[in-house]
């Protein structure tokens, strides 16, 4: 006997692909629902961080909080990415007149000192040199014959003739140097944050200049009002201020905690220069940063101390960590270390005027504005006052 096959009816093929598109339906509303679930944290993190006070562009924080939400080393590579297209080419018309610098008349040296402890003008390192190339300029008048801030220009790299690096000589025993606390970075729970020059001080401000890389980036300790917030880290570069007044940039040998005689230290990467030398390390990419690379033309900057205990300051547009290193020794430097990098956290503001009154940028491509430091910051930054 024969079976018979019965074919189901259009009817019942349509109801069944009703269901097959109402569960499909379900499906994608679920993933879509819980892609929603997944991402909120992630939205109200990123709505929290853009809306909250800052002086930071929108797009520089966007950047950042993608930086610290799992997106580094994507943000560091298309970094590096950028920077490695944009870089001056080399060779090239050298410049035929650097930038101006300093607000009163040039001087070589600053003749009250000791003869062994006078900033010499530093050396030019292309010939011919510019017209006042590594001669160093007061940043105001009315401070004496032994002015307590120098400033001037070097172009640091013959193979860019066209590159200019800026130069600050801060004579320590005439200033104070004070760190303060900006209103995001440090990342660690502090009792009070200054974020800008207090107005008590400002009678006194000669210079400003920004600190170093972001906590998590540098993982380096930090102390500030004589309490460590953030432990120590050995053979880490500190800048460190002392109680009594005292500054150095050392490597730091101590333990977690500052000792009671530091008022404050901040640490960031290992020393660019030690002994009057560079460090060997300099061409390893991975010891100078998780951002950008060692050899990466960037805006950078550095600290470093000359062997009479002054500071000397150093930053400029295209510069890896060897030709920072290069110039602050050339300047003077025995010890010294980088601090930040990328054009929008790199300052260094000078201030002609009593109680801060014509505050100028070191070179004309920092571009932040020159009043950064009077109001509310988001980053840590050092202080350059007259000392009472």
């Amino acid at each position: 006997m024969a079976s018979t096959v019965f074919a189901p009816s259009r009817r019942a093929q349509h109801e069944a692909s009703r269901r097959g598109d109402r569960v499909a339906s379900r499906i994608r509303r679920i993933a879509v629902v819980a892609a929603l679930v997944a991402l909120l944290p992630a939205a109200i993190s990123y709505v929290s961080a853009m809306t909250g006070p800052s002086n930071t562009a929108l797009g520089v924080r966007s950047v950042e909080w993608l930086r610290d939400n799992g997106a580094a080393g994507v943000v560091a590579q298309i970094e590096t990415w950028y920077y490695s297209l944009t870089a001056p080419s080399k060779g090239g018309p050298t410049l035929k007149a650097l930038p101006k610098v300093g607000h009163a008349p040039t001087v070589a040296v600053a003749p009250r000192l000791p003869v062994t402890e006078r900033p010499q003008s530093v050396v030019a390192m292309i010939h011919p040199a510019l017209a006042g190339e590594g001669v160093w300029r007061p940043t105001r008048a009315g401070l004496g014959t032994a002015p307590p801030l120098l400033v001037t220009t070097l172009r640091d790299e013959p193979a860019y003739p066209r590159v200019v690096i800026g130069l600050a000589w801060i004579d320590t025993r005439r200033t104070q140097i004070s760190l303060y606390a900006g209103r995001i970075e440090p990342t660690v729970a502090l009792p009070t944050r200054a974020m800008e020059v207090p107005l008590a001080a400002r009678s006194r401000l000669l210079a400003t200049f920004n600190s170093g890389f972001k906590l998590s980036d540098s993982l380096g300790g930090y102390t500030i009002y004589s309490h460590t917030y953030a432990p120590m880290k050995r053979g880490l570069a500190t800048f460190v201020g002392y109680q009594d007044g005292r500054v150095n940039i050392v490597n730091w040998t101590h333990g977690p905690t500052a000792p009671r005689s530091v008022s404050y230290a901040r640490q960031n990467l290992p020393l660019i220069v030690d002994h009057g030398q560079p460090n060997p390390a300099l061409g390893n990419s991975a010891v100078w940063g998780a951002t950008i690379g060692a050899a990466v033309l960037v805006f950078r900057s550095g600290i470093g101390i000359d062997r009479h205990g002054n500071l000397i300051y150093a930053a400029g547009n295209d510069q890896t960590v060897a030709s920072l290193a290069a110039a602050l020794i050339r300047a003077g430097a025995v010890r010294a270390m980088e601090l930040d990098i990328n054009p929008y956290w790199v300052s260094f503001i000078t201030y002609s005027g009593f109680g801060a009154l014509g505050p100028s940028n070191l070179l004309p491509d920092m571009n932040r504005v020159a009043t950064r430091y009077l109001t509310p910051d988001d980053r840590d930054f050092f202080a350059v006052y007259l000392r009472k």
